[in-house]
């Protein structure tokens, strides 16, 4: 096999660099929904998502979005705090991160102290922040934090529990010149002037129990307990008293000049100075949410009111009839198990099942499109009670018609972007596994493929007769797969592709890859031992048939190739072989026991490997060079749990589905052209700001390109792998080529066609 050298080291320190300076390349596709916390100023709202921001100006409307495209971490968020003072957001995490975001610039810092701390790291969570004078209180789940916003320094920790020992605190209040601490046990209080607060002793401990919150407002101190019980500080006794019950324990308390604002999960309570209450609003008093609320604020007689589910909603403090979302239009959920891209659309669904294929807890989730019109979501009460979808396949003759798998409940089939039936025991060819007994029904539909002449085929779990499909007349045909499978009922199967010869190969959790042709209703397998199949362990997560007719082979364990899919046909046991590739001098298996858990071929017939830990690879089309490796420290990946990968075989875009959310990267990889008609050039022009490459696109494979000057100076010259190339405006990578314009001259590899292009460069 050809080894060659991998110069990894010098990749990632240009994707540092590159990555630093531009994401001209990569977009987000975030869903903002689930609300963790607001802030607010005069003239604007700021709300953080499970990873992402996004605010609205409130005298302009403009809606501006933050995400990990923009540098934020893909780690969850638990706390957002607008510095009015130092125009500055700053963003708390549960790990302990801290991103302060300069709102002047957009520019962010990381700020790692936090995550540094010798502490346990469960315990570093970020709870509240509180500024006084410059310097950020920063309540975290062992203690407070000072943070000094004009320096971005980090000042004492203090340690308030007892004898010294790390507390949870969940918010400080300043109140008559004391700090007041709301911990999980107890309120504790000191002296905001006392320069030795770093000593234990110095905080003083006015109540005992579990309390939420603490806040000062207009002359009052309130805290609300775990119990939902509001109280009300005596300084004279020097001790609270519980004055109004709440129906739940409060999520959120804050306080404005004129209201005092708490949230529990139902309902959002507005309070005047005097502790009248003014509104509340119930979570079923907001048409088409069925969301639990998370926390709350208002702007200049507005209530801005988070939710879990549904994003932000506004309503007017004088008018409890008319609620409107603000939320940023995105997917329902950020947790995308499974893609399917077109060239116009993007499917979406966000079932899925542990490690071991077990859908428990079932997911109650719908599916999500997104076209040039935005986002479509479908919720679950249109989906007629299909559970836990994993799969979704588009009719390549007909993209009106979509079908999702459910891990539970059957095969969804949509028309026009409307759920038409949902396919189970009782009106199709699909059977309920039966071993947990004939009365349960639980149909566990997986990978889906459709062949050329429009069947469709349809993989069950843990049934014996496993392998189904639905023909274009809507009749449904079994095939038994006892004879293949170890055992039937303890597989489950994986994706499947279908190759050029009609061969359906099978991703399954015990037998490795399952080959089976109708013709000769024939079924083979590829599994462990190096006489059966030489796969390195029996588990595969996902197939794929590249465009030299290999099947690439993902495991839980590392990487495999077949060869030639035709040998189905040509030999008894088919054998996949390792890549073996060559760093620092010592022959080494590329991907190595990485658990993969998707393969994604482009236009180029590069490949981008997905793995459950470990990010994204892209591997040139034999292996030996890996071009990129993505990971959530050198890219805007949210997370390095890859649940899948889909490229746009028209632009390129290739869609990275994470476990923290949706981001494409836009490469060259398009899908070669039959002619050079549709060929074009972007951008065009160059404009001097432009920092990223000019995309020669529409191309056939192997067209010849050269580019020069007015004069006819040749300045770049390449053949064309797949549909679109690049070229970074340089003269062979020597020197920026000057402003003017530059033709393009373009040629098929048989030089029958021919085709002439200008771009116009302005330094």
């Amino acid at each position: 096999m050809h080894i060659m050298k991998k110069s990894v080291l010098y990749f990632l320190l240009f994707i540092q660099m590159g990555f630093a300076q531009s994401n001209l390349s990569w977009q987000g596709y975030f869903s903002y929904n689930e609300i963790k916390d607001v802030s607010e100023s005069r003239t604007a709202v700021f709300a953080a998502s499970e990873n992402a921001l996004f605010s609205k100006n409130l005298v302009t409307n403009v809606i501006k979005t933050t995400n990990t495209i923009d540098g934020l971490s893909g780690q969850t968020i638990s706390a957002l705090y607008y510095s009015a003072i130092f125009n500055k957001t700053i963003v708390g995490y549960e790990n302990g991160l801290i991103i302060v975001i300069n709102e002047a610039d957009g520019s962010m810092l990381n700020v790692v102290d936090i995550i540094n701390k010798q502490l346990p790291p469960n315990i570093k969570k970020i709870n509240h922040l509180m500024e006084i004078d410059g310097v950020a209180y920063v309540s975290c789940d062992f203690g407070i934090v000072q943070f000094n916003l004009a320096t971005m320094q980090f000042g004492d920790t203090y340690f308030i529990g007892d004898n010294g020992a790390e507390i949870i605190v969940n918010q400080t209040a300043l109140f008559d010149g004391f700090i007041y601490a709301s911990t999980n046990n107890g309120i504790r209080k000191a002296n905001i002037s006392n320069k030795n607060l770093i000593d234990f002793n110095q905080w003083e401990t006015i109540a005992t129990g579990n309390w939420s919150s603490i806040v000062t407002f207009g002359t009052n101190l309130y805290a609300i307990n775990g119990a939902g019980i509001i109280h009300r500080f005596n300084p004279v006794s020097n001790s609270f008293t519980g004055f109004i019950t709440l129906s739940q324990s409060s999520l959120d308390m804050r306080a404005t000049v004129d209201y005092l604002i708490v949230t529990t999960s139902s309902s959002v309570y507005i309070y005047n100075n005097q502790m009248a209450l003014v509104r509340q609003i119930n979570t079923n008093q907001i048409p088409e949410s069925r969301s639990s609320f998370t926390c709350s604020t208002i702007i200049d007689g507005a209530i801005f009111i988070g939710t879990k589910e549904n994003g932000l909603i506004t309503t007017l403090l004088s008018s409890a009839v008319n609620f409107e979302n603000i939320t940023p239009i995105g997917p329902s959920r950020n947790n995308i198990f499974a893609l399917q891209t077109t060239t116009s659309a993007l499917w979406t669904v966000y079932g899925d099942y542990s490690v071991d294929y077990n859908p428990y807890p079932l997911d109650n989730f719908g599916i999500s499109k997104f076209s040039a019109t935005g986002w479509l979501n479908i919720p679950y009460e249109k989906v007629f009670g299909a559970k836990s979808m994993t799969r979704i396949t588009v009719n390549p003759s007909n993209e009106n018609e979509v079908y999702a798998s459910s891990f539970f409940s059957g095969l969804l089939k949509l028309e026009n972007d409307i759920p038409k039936i949902l396919y189970n025991q009782t009106n199709s060819g699909l059977e309920s596994l039966t071993f947990v007994g004939p009365d349960y029904i639980d149909i566990r539909v997986n990978g889906t493929a459709f062949d050329k002449t429009g069947n469709l085929w349809v993989t069950t779990s843990r049934i014996k007769n496993g392998l189904k499909v639905l023909k274009p007349n809507g009749q449904w045909q079994s095939y038994a797969m006892e004879n293949i499978l170890d055992s039937a009922i303890d597989n489950n199967f994986g994706t499947m592709v279908i190759d050029k010869n009609g061969t359906k190969w099978l991703s399954t959790s015990e037998n490795g890859v399952v080959g089976f042709n109708e013709r000769n209703n024939e079924f083979k397998k590829i599994t462990t031992g190096p006489d059966t199949g030489n796969l390195p362990v029996s588990n595969v997560r996902t197939v794929a048939v590249d465009t030299r007719n290999q099947l690439w082979i993902g495991t839980t364990k590392g990487l495999r190739v077949l060869p030639n899919v035709s040998s189905f046909q040509s030999e008894e046991q088919m054998t996949a072989n390792p890549i073996i590739i060559l760093d620092d001098n010592l022959a080494q298996e590329l991907l190595f026991e990485q658990f993969i858990t998707d393969i994604a071929v482009d236009g180029a017939n590069n490949k981008w490997i997905g793995t459950a830990d470990s990010g994204l690879f892209l591997v040139s089309p034999n292996g030996q060079e890996t071009k990129y490796h993505f990971t959530v420290n050198n890219s805007p990946l949210p997370s390095n749990v890859i649940n899948d990968v889909e490229i746009n075989s028209a632009t390129g875009e290739v869609f990275i589905a994470t476990a923290k959310g949706l981001v494409s990267f836009k490469g060259t990889a398009t899908a070669a052209n039959d002619d050079l008609s549709n060929a074009y050039v972007y951008p065009n022009p160059v404009r001097p700001e432009y920092q990223g490459t000019v995309k020669i696109a529409g191309l056939l494979d192997r067209a010849n390109i050269k580019i020069t000057d007015i004069e006819g100076n040749l300045v770049y010259e390449t053949i064309s792998e797949g549909g679109t190339i690049e070229w970074d405006t340089t003269a062979f990578g020597k020197y920026k080529v000057a402003s003017g314009v530059y033709m393009i001259f373009i040629s098929a590899q048989d030089g029958v066609e021919t085709k002439v292009k200008k771009v116009m460069i302005i330094r």
